[in-house]
């Protein structure tokens, strides 16, 4: 393997095969005479003629998108298998698309995975040419639809009649209505996750035609709405998908309670997460979601009507509940007494998420003698959480890994007990925490060698933060944004005299992003607790 080719080619200028295969050569013994032939001289031949093209495929799908377009130049029959083996296609979505979608999906054949994308200001792809690209990819198990407002209700219809395949369904700020939704509900029995956000053509008020749930029914795990004006016309989809484990609601109108307490007694038993933000709900909400005793996750997110009596509702029934996220926009309605009922009745939490709630050391010290397994731990915008506070955490929570501070009234005292405390720590995250020196940072490097102190104390002050913006995906999650913010959160800013401007281009200044962002992070890390081109 060491020669040069010109050495090899002086020794043996000439190479003898039985057949075109040089894997029968091989087997072949040397002394065999038949159908002997002069293929080539050493140094001209491409040896890459003999990888069959499904290990060619299998090669071009561990490059990156780039490399992959590289390699499409080098030769025809590289072009051909580059198109030939990759599955997944973004394209931008403008009118002028339906003249070259025959060319680009005669080339990229067997695309599974499709995202078409117009930008706000632009025509949109119509009905034509969606059913021409249905016609093309059949086996299309995946579709996102972005801001592609020239798609009608028919389009739909007939995408979804070409497409019965489709597993995952995400779109966004496009114009079609109830009757486009239910044409693919009704269509492809194989969905399993469906986000819908902004979807223009749904009429409001009582006249608005019910959505689902259709033959999708049977397979749905995951439902996603966000930002609709009447979301709840969706309810008999969501009280008919009797699978349904995920069930994400943002930024719905209307009153959700009367909806819960239906769903909740329909698929209670296999529902394991629910995300509420900014919706009107109350207790008569929580109490009904603390029907679903199988629940996991649950996040509460600027929903002012809920009070600590949902929440103990939630905790003594839901006892297996492992991560729970809650923003109390500052209201003061989550207090103690609902954070003491979680820790009594809720002994496998990890993860614990808390921003404009105010703990003090009678409910800290409840969740670190009673959830054993807590592991990650976020406390934001908290007025409570002093050194006294910090202090209990690191003394009682033996088992945290990762924890985030920001915007509380902790300082150096409060970082100096973690040097003693917390034996499982992995991860301290302080933001906005203007008491907590860079001396105690480097301090807590020093003493903690194992221990990633990330610290930054310098910037503005931004109210809103919050754990989900960003933090939930939509369904089939959009990672283009994910990446994103999580490519900022990795950056570790300690104080070292950096801009302003050098970490808002980071986008380290995101304060709205942090937990999530923060948490993402921390997930790849690994821990026990771990549970969207080729």
């Amino acid at each position: 393997m060491g020669q040069s080719a010109s050495t090899v080619a002086g020794a043996h200028n000439r190479i003898k095969f039985r057949s075109s295969s040089p894997i029968s050569s091989m087997k072949d013994s040397d002394d065999s005479d038949d159908a002997v032939i002069d293929v080539f001289e050493v140094g001209d031949f491409d040896y890459t003629n003999y990888i069959p093209d499904e290990c060619l495929a299998c090669i071009f799908q561990s490059l990156s998108s780039g490399d992959r377009k590289s390699c499409s130049l080098v030769c025809r029959r590289w072009l051909r298998v580059e198109g030939q083996s990759r599955h997944r296609l973004s394209l931008n979505a403008q009118s002028d698309l339906v003249t070259v979608a025959p060319l680009i999906f005669s080339r990229f054949d067997s695309v599974t995975k499709l995202a078409l994308k117009c930008d706000r200001r632009s025509t949109s792809i119509g009905d034509e040419a969606l059913v021409l690209i249905s016609l093309r990819c059949r086996n299309l198990t995946r579709l996102k639809l972005r801001s592609c407002r020239e798609l009608t209700d028919a389009g739909m219809e007939a995408f979804a009649k070409n497409c019965k395949g489709l597993k995952k369904l995400s779109c966004g700020s496009c114009a079609f209505g109830a009757k486009g939704m239910n044409a693919v509900l009704n269509n492809c029995s194989a969905l399993e996750e469906l986000s819908v956000k902004r979807l223009r053509g749904i009429t409001d008020g009582a006249s608005a035609e019910p959505i689902g749930p259709g033959v999708a029914g049977g397979s749905l795990r995951v439902i996603c709405l966000k930002e609709l004006y009447n979301g709840q016309c969706f309810g008999p989809l969501i009280i008919g998908s009797k699978n349904l484990r995920t069930l994400k609601l943002f930024r719905c109108s209307g009153d959700w309670d009367k909806l819960l307490e239906v769903i909740a007694e329909q698929v209670s038993c296999g529902l394991v997460e629910v995300h509420l933000e900014r919706l009107q709900v109350s207790d008569t909400g929580l109490a009904a979601i603390s029907k679903c005793l199988n629940l996991e996750i649950l996040h509460l997110v600027k929903t002012p009507e809920c009070t600590n009596i949902g929440l103990k509702t939630v905790a003594e029934h839901c006892k297996l509940l492992r991560k729970l996220h809650i923003d109390g926009w500052k209201t003061n309605r989550i207090s103690d007494e609902g954070l003491i009922a979680v820790a009594k009745h809720c002994p496998n939490l990890q993860e614990l998420v808390l921003i404009g709630v105010n703990p003090t050391c009678a409910s800290l010290e409840k969740l670190a003698t009673n959830c054993l397994n807590l592991e990650r731990l976020a406390l934001c915008g908290s007025e409570t959480v002093g050194d006294p506070e910090l202090s209990c955490i690191a003394a009682k929570c033996n088992a945290l890994r990762k924890l985030c501070i920001k915007s509380c009234p902790v300082s150096d005292q409060g970082m100096e007990a973690l040097a003693g405390g917390c034996p499982n720590l992995v991860k301290v995250k302080v933001k906005k925490c203007r008491l907590v020196t860079s001396e105690s940072a480097d301090w807590l490097r020093t003493t903690r060698g194992s221990v990633a102190v990330n610290l930054d104390a310098t910037e503005p002050e931004n109210p809103d933060a919050s754990a989900s913006d960003g933090g939930v995906p939509e369904v089939g999650s959009e990672n283009r944004q994910v990446a994103a913010q999580v490519g900022g959160a990795n950056i570790a800013s300690s104080s070292t005299g950096r801009s302003n401007s050098f970490k808002a281009r980071l986008g380290l200044t995101t304060g709205r992003h942090l937990v999530a962002c923060t948490f993402r992070r921390w997930s790849s890390f690994g821990g026990s607790s771990s549970s969207r081109n080729t």
